[in-house]
């Protein structure tokens, strides 16, 4: 399921100007998940809330829950239905917050797998690096901030083990600077792109996740 994941995750992705954007220098598209979930968002913040069930019955945010239904924390998907039943906006945000949080914890422990087994050359274990790199952002991104509001910690530490990684695919000279609002260091020259380093901050990025997902789910737990 996470081919199909990553297929998803890395449709077409616009680059940009580096000033853009403080982690990562591309702004990924929309595919039909993500697409779906700010439906979905917009929906309940104008508490539209009929409209925001509708959407999410039929679009691709069920069906993917459905479809990993293995690996995401148990109940997304009935906990979302029945949030939005009842209305209930901060709820539904944590359940969606979980869902992408939990799929780039997932695309994290697969890359740092696939990474760690290849004997692909650099170029080829770089490109797969920076497939997986996009993948994870394009979903991470969509709650940094739900994220950063209930723990700016994690949010700081995602960034920078980002940031850190995309170092090695990228070939910067200088590691992450220590404060994630300033941006990747400046490098003084450029070194080769590194891939076989890229294990580490996906494994940091991936347990950082994984400690989020446990803490955020409690409650759900606690209201079964």
């Amino acid at each position: 399921m996470i081919g199909v994941l990553l297929a998803l995750a890395v449709a077409p992705v616009v680059t940009v100007p580096a000033a853009a954007h403080h982690v990562g220098t591309y702004t990924p598209k929309d595919n039909a998940v993500t697409t779906n979930f700010k439906q979905v968002k917009f929906s309940v913040q104008a508490k539209k809330f009929d409209v925001a069930l509708r959407l999410f019955e039929t679009g691709a945010l069920r069906a993917t829950m459905r479809a990993q239904a293995a690996t995401l924390p148990p109940g997304l998907e009935d906990g979302t239905r029945a949030a939005l039943s009842a209305g209930a906006g901060a709820e539904v945000e944590r359940l969606l917050m979980l869902f992408f949080v939990a799929l780039a914890r997932d695309l994290a422990l697969e890359a740092e797998r696939q990474l760690a087994a290849s004997t692909a050359s650099v170029e080829a274990r770089t490109a797969m690096g920076q497939k997986f790199l996009e993948a994870i952002w394009r979903y991470y991104n969509l709650v940094d901030f739900a994220v950063s509001m209930r723990d700016s910690k994690t949010s700081a530490a995602v960034r920078l083990a980002f940031d850190e990684a995309e170092g090695y695919i990228r070939g910067t000279a200088a590691p992450a600077a220590l404060n994630p609002c300033a941006g990747a260091k400046p490098a003084v020259g450029r070194a080769a792109p590194d891939p076989a380093k890229l294990c580490e901050p996906l494994r940091r990025i991936a347990q950082v996740l994984s400690t989020l997902i446990e803490a955020a789910s409690t409650p759900a737990r606690r209201n079964s």
